[in-house]
C-alpha cells in the first residue's frame, strides 16, 4: 500500500439501505385509541346487558379481542426524532429504513434499532509512534463523521462507533509511520504539509470505515510533537538548522548587494577601483552586511591610494 493512494481491502457488503417510511402514526393512534376506550368496552357492556346466550358471550370476547388486537397494534407507533434513524427487521430480515420524523406505524412484530445519522466527532487518544524517520513522535486527530447508510452500520459491522474509533487510531498510526516529522522543503513532513497530510489520513480513514456505512467529513491533526524523551535535542537541532539557514540567506542577500554596488560604480563611472580595491571593498562590505553586530566605520580623509 502506498501513501499516496490508500488501498483497504473490505469484505464486499451484505446489505444496502433501503427506505421503509412505514405510515402516518398520528391517525392511526387516534384510531386505535378510540377502538380501545370506546369500542371495545362498548362490546363488552352491550354482551354484558343483553340476556344470557351464545351471542352475548360472543360480543364479550370480541371486546376483549379487540382490546388485545388495539393493544398489540399500538406497539407499532414508533417516534422517530430529527437526526435519527429506525432499522427495520421482521423475523430477523431487515425491511428498511425509516429516516421520516415524527411518529409512524410499522408493524407492530418488527424490531426497531435506533441508529443516529447525526455528525459526530471522535479524537484519538495521544498516540506515540515512530515517524518515518525512526524518531518517536505523540500525535493525536479528530475526525468528523456521520452515518450515511444505516443497514452497513447495523448489520455489517459489531459497533460502528467503535469500529470508527479503532479506524481512526490505525489510520493516524500509519499516517505517522509513512512521513517523518520534518523534512527538507522538497519532501512531505509532518510538520510543514498540514494540509497534504490531513488530505491523506481523511482519504485512509474513509477507505477503512466505508464499510460500516460511515462517511468522513474531514478529519484534523490536533496533536503533534516529538515525544520528551528527544523532544529538547530536536529543539536543538532544528533552532541550529534555523541559524544555518538564516545564515544562508543573509550570505546570499549580502553577495547580491556587493555586486549590485560593483555594477553600479562601474556602470556610473564613480570611482575605479582595482582588483586589490575591489577585493578589499567586497570584505568590508561582506563583514558589515553579514555581522550579527553593529560595525564601527573608519573614515579615510586621506587619498584612496
Amino acid at each position: 500500500m502506498t501513501t499516496d493512494t490508500p488501498v483497504i481491502e473490505m469484505p464486499a457488503p451484505q446489505v444496502r439501505e433501503r427506505r421503509a417510511d412505514g405510515m402516518p402514526g398520528i391517525p392511526i393512534a387516534i384510531v386505535l385509541l378510540l377502538l380501545l376506550l370506546l369500542g371495545a368496552p362498548a362490546l363488552v357492556v352491550l354482551g354484558g346487558v343483553l340476556a344470557p346466550g351464545a351471542g352475548p358471550i360472543a360480543l364479550i370476547v370480541l371486546g376483549i379481542l379487540l382490546a388485545i388486537a388495539t393493544l398489540i397494534g399500538l406497539c407499532g407507533l414508533t417516534p422517530v426524532a430529527p437526526g435519527e434513524a429506525r432499522v427495520i427487521q421482521l423475523l430477523g430480515r431487515y425491511t428498511g429504513t425509516i429516516r421520516t420524523d415524527g411518529l409512524r406505524w410499522v408493524n407492530p412484530v418488527t424490531t426497531r434499532q435506533k441508529v443516529s445519522t447525526r455528525v459526530r466527532n471522535h479524537e484519538t487518544e495521544l498516540a506515540k509512534v515512530n515517524d518515518a524517520d525512526g524518531n518517536p513522535i505523540q500525535i493525536a486527530a479528530v475526525v468528523v463523521w456521520q452515518v450515511t447508510d444505516t443497514a452497513k452500520a447495523a448489520f455489517e459491522v459489531d459497533d460502528f462507533v467503535e469500529f470508527v474509533a479503532i479506524q481512526s487510531e490505525t489510520a493516524v498510526r500509519h499516517i505517522a509511520n509513512s512521513y517523518p516529522y520534518d523534512a527538507p522543503e522538497h519532501q512531505l513532513s509532518l510538520r510543514d504539509n498540514a494540509d497534504e497530510i490531513t488530505g491523506r489520513l481523511s482519504a485512509e480513514i474513509a477507505a477503512r470505515v466505508t464499510a460500516a456505512g460511515v462517511e468522513v467529513i474531514e478529519s484534523r491533526i490536533t496533536r503533534l510533537s516529538y515525544a520528551p524523551e528527544i523532544a529538547q535535542v530536536m529543539l536543538q537541532r532544528q533552532q541550529a538548522n534555523a541559524v544555518v539557514a538564516a545564515r544562508t540567506r543573509i550570505v546570499e542577500g549580502a553577495v547580491g548587494m556587493v555586486e549590485l554596488a560593483l555594477d553600479r560604480l562601474a556602470e556610473h563611472d564613480v570611482v575605479e577601483l582595482d582588483e586589490e580595491r575591489k577585493a578589499m571593498m567586497v570584505s568590508n562590505l561582506l563583514v558589515v552586511l553579514c555581522g550579527d553586530r553593529g560595525t564601527q566605520p573608519i573614515v579615510n580623509t586621506g587619498s584612496l591610494y
